[in-house]
């Protein structure tokens, strides 16, 4: 994962930008649900209303609040609203902007008009409760009234003879059976009290005895001293502490639904407008969460491309600088797959992180925090949810993980088969081993699909377990949802959104548990392609690179030069020395095996010699830059390789810009131009991908010319001539002599006819110079060169070249 995330830094302000976009997105998906339980509890239910307290009340309902409240808490509520007279059918209050606009000011207004509304609103609807708390208030105010007449007889008879005129008059009454607010009076003045409290008690008195069944509840707290009224509310009071918060609350919408609708507001039309302003905030939502979706998928898949491309360069200029010793490491095979699918599935899955994985933990945890807003009591449905979730995606990995490590190996291996039947394929069909390559074919492809098979059907089975989560959890909401319904706990829409967040925040899960079955294959194809990209190359250049002579000429010497392949055993080459001039031809033979092609491939550094050093016109290769020293050389491989193309295209490869002259001249040289010129198109001919619609001289003939047409100070040909007849072979060493008259040239062949007029011979045996000479020289002084001529020459040949004759009469012998 840490590998995925290395490839991923480069992009890392896009990432960001994307993260940005996905809480944007995040924060509309979230916000859905809510609005949806907003249509469905203050939309449907609730008509429209919204608001805990009226946001204008009509002044005659406003005034039976009041009863119900202290007189600190009048003076708050007055300070909040302010008249208004004209907009509405009947005298109102409008609650202040300011009160509006502040959250801490409206939650202290709805603490204080909460119960009074609740209180009011029951006394409206003169229901079996409220006519029950009446009947009470009525009974104990008139049971106070008869406490208050015996008080009065009580304070009579104490007064005795000495009252005054006053008194006198209230006993009089009290004698002729007055009513009892004269009781009252006369009460008052036994006690002694003054002429305001008298006055009052004088008529609560006349009140409490005009208390009729017909009188409402509001007239009769416009009665009580605000003392006693309030300890009456504070009793009702105690008996809703128990009822739940939402009851309450419906109880303070539905006064505020009919205030409302007191005051003249069609209630009809503000249900409507209500319900179509909440699906406009929907609409806008959707959409931009669907725009912030397009654009992080735009912006993933970007990214996703980029670190493609960027990896798939980084491989192919690796590769392109490893020597033969990573190319004997890496298979080509391996590399193919390693450059297209394993770079694929981490493109993929670069894609799947910025546009899945980043989002399912802002999802998860933004719908953890909705539903702690909207029940918390359910939560653990979720937790439960989650562990189940978690629980069946370890129980998979641990199953599957191994498999997803042998799966890449796997698609080598069929890429190597397939790559090994194509391009051997006449070969196959010469020996008639066509069964023999489908069954190794249907092998390879066989395990690889068994291997699939296995990974998919296990992950497969993760699907309709996380539906079985999903729908249980569903299930399990709206049965605990219908309960906390049915005690008042919670209202339906709140139940709807609690499913939707739920929903959302398994589905969080669900994502990344379907990231998980990209992510293992994905791990292993990073690692394969950080393997490639952080493996060591033998070959490099000098951190301060030395600079060939402008004078040099291309003189190529080995000093004392071993080399051993890694992790041999045995030294390949040994103690070789020799000096290639220009304006010479040195030629390299020796039997199969002796070390010739290993010999010449460490002039251009394809490999670095063990010990001792091979030199350029003085200068070490190992000191050059690779790309300087490659500039002076003209290689030519045994194997012709040739590029899709034209036969220009090939031959100028060094450099396309070249005159078509130099072009000619290279070919002719080459003994190339007879075949070309048969051709319709000439030079624009078209080849093949590795020239497979031109014979085997003819590419070996286009490999020399695209030698000779780069001019370099050193050619090096490989055993080049082994496909040319003979004809053609002793008329092309011709030209190349001509051609090549200032240049260094190197030849490794197999037959003495290709060298016989090398200047200089070197004789391998075994990884050892076994000579070193002319054609003429090492005929009579080395056994070895002496064998392979008795091999290839005839008898007339070696008479005309030979001084002394002794190996003929060895031959006769």
């Amino acid at each position: 994962m840490s590998k995925l995330f290395k490839y991923m830094k480069a992009y890392w302000k896009t990432i960001v930008v994307i993260v940005a976009i996905l809480i944007v997105q995040a924060y509309c998906d979230l916000s859905l649900p809510a609005y949806t339980s907003d249509i469905v509890n203050i939309g449907i239910q609730q008509g429209g209303v919204g608001d805990r307290i009226p946001m204008k009340i009509a002044q005659e309902d406003m005034e039976k609040i009041k009863l119900f409240m202290s007189d600190e808490n009048v003076q708050k509520v007055e300070k909040a609203y302010e008249e208004d007279l004209d907009t509405y059918d009947k005298p109102a209050y409008v609650l202040k902007k300011s009160m509006q606009d502040d959250e801490d000011q409206m939650s202290k207004l709805s603490d204080i008009m909460g119960t009074p509304m609740m209180l009011t609103s029951g006394f409206e609807s003169e229901s079996d409760m409220t006519n029950q708390i009446k009947d009470q208030i009525i009974e104990q105010m008139k049971s106070s009234a008869a406490a208050q007449r015996e008080a009065a007889q009580a304070a009579m008879a104490a007064q005795g003879a000495g009252t005054d005129a006053e008194t006198q008059a209230a006993m009089a009454a009290q004698g002729a059976g007055t009513d009892a607010a004269a009781q009252a009076a006369m009460a008052a003045q036994g006690a002694g009290t003054d002429a305001e409290a008298q006055a009052a008690m004088a008529e609560q008195a006349q009140a409490m005895a005009n208390i009729t069944e017909d009188t409402s509840m509001f007239d009769i707290m416009k009665m009580l001293p605000e003392e006693q009224r309030l300890q009456l509310v504070d009793k009702m009071s105690e008996q809703m502490d128990d009822m739940p918060d939402t009851i309450m609350e419906q109880a303070a919408i539905s006064y505020v639904k009919t205030a409302y609708d007191h005051l003249g507001i069609n209630m009809e039309k503000l249900q409507t407008n209500y319900i179509l302003t909440t699906g406009a905030k929907m609409l806008a939502l959707a959409f931009l969460g669907m725009l912030a979706s397009v654009l992080v998928g735009l912006l993933a898949s970007r990214v996703g491309a980029s670190a493609g491309r960027d990896l798939r360069g980084q491989v192919f200029n690796k590769v392109v600088g490893f020597s033969n010793s990573e190319f004997d490491k890496f298979s080509t095979a391996s590399l193919i797959t390693r450059s297209t699918n394993d770079i694929q599935q981490i493109q993929l899955l670069t894609v799947m992180i910025l546009r899945m994985v980043l989002y399912a933990p802002i999802l998860a945890i933004g719908g953890v925090y909705r539903v702690f807003q909207t029940n918390v009591s359910m939560s653990w449905i979720i937790g439960l949810a989650v562990i189940i979730i978690v629980g069946v995606v370890a129980v998979l990995f641990t199953i599957v993980m191994p498999k997803f490590k042998i799966l890449q190996n796997l698609v080598d291996k069929l890429n190597l088969v397939t790559r090994e039947i194509l391009t051997g394929l006449s070969v196959i069909r010469a020996f008639s081993t066509e069964k023999y390559e489908e069954e190794r074919f249907d092998k390879a492809n066989v395990n690889l699909t068994k291997t699939n098979l296995f990974v998919n059907r296990a992950m497969t089975f993760m699907m309709p377990v996380m539906m079985l989560v999903m729908n249980g959890v569903s299930v399990l909401i709206v049965w605990t949802g219908a309960h906390g319904i049915d005690e008042g706990q919670m209202q339906v829409g709140d139940m709807m959104a609690f499913i939707q967040y739920t929903m959302q925040i398994i589905m969080g899960f669900l994502m990344l548990c379907m990231i998980s079955i990209m992510l293992p294959r994905a791990a292993v194809s990073a690692s394969r392609v950080d393997e490639v990209l952080t493996s060591e190359t033998i070959i490099h250049d000098p951190e301060n690179a030395k600079k060939l002579p402008v004078s040099g000429k291309g003189v190529v010497k080995f000093d004392h030069v071993s080399f051993r392949y890694p992790g041999a055993e045995e030294d390949v080459l040994e103690d070789i020395n020799f000096t290639a001039k220009p304006g010479e031809t040195t030629a390299i033979i020796g039997s199969t095996g002796s070390g010739k092609s290993t010999l010449i491939n460490l002039i251009p550094r394809f490999y670095d010699v063990t010990s001792g050093k091979v030199t350029m016109d003085g200068v070490d290769v190992r000191d050059i830059s690779q790309h300087t020293l490659r500039d002076k050389l003209g290689y030519v491989p045994q194997k012709g390789v040739l590029f899709s193309g034209t036969i220009a295209s090939n031959i100028l490869y060094s450099d396309p810009d070249e005159s078509k002259e130099t072009m000619e001249w290279a070919a002719d040289i080459a003994q190339a131009t007879e075949f070309i010129d048969e051709k319709r198109k000439g030079y624009d001919s078209d080849i093949s991908q590795g020239g497979a619609n031109v014979s085997g001289g003819q590419k070996q003939r286009l490999s020399i010319a695209r030698a000779i047409a780069k001019r370099p100070d050193v050619y090096i040909f490989d055993d080049s001539f082994s496909a040319l007849d003979y004809k053609t072979d002793v008329t092309l060493r011709k030209a190349l002599k001509e051609g090549t008259s200032d240049s260094t040239v190197i030849i490794v062949a197999q037959r003495i006819s290709t060298i016989l007029h090398a200047e200089q011979i070197i004789v391998l045996d075994d990884g050892k110079v076994a000579g070193i000479g002319s054609h003429r020289e090492l005929l009579n002084s080395c056994e070895v060169y002496q064998q392979i001529a008795l091999s290839q020459l005839s008898a007339a040949e070696l008479k005309k070249d030979l001084e002394d004759t002794s190996i003929l009469g060895k031959e006769d012998r």
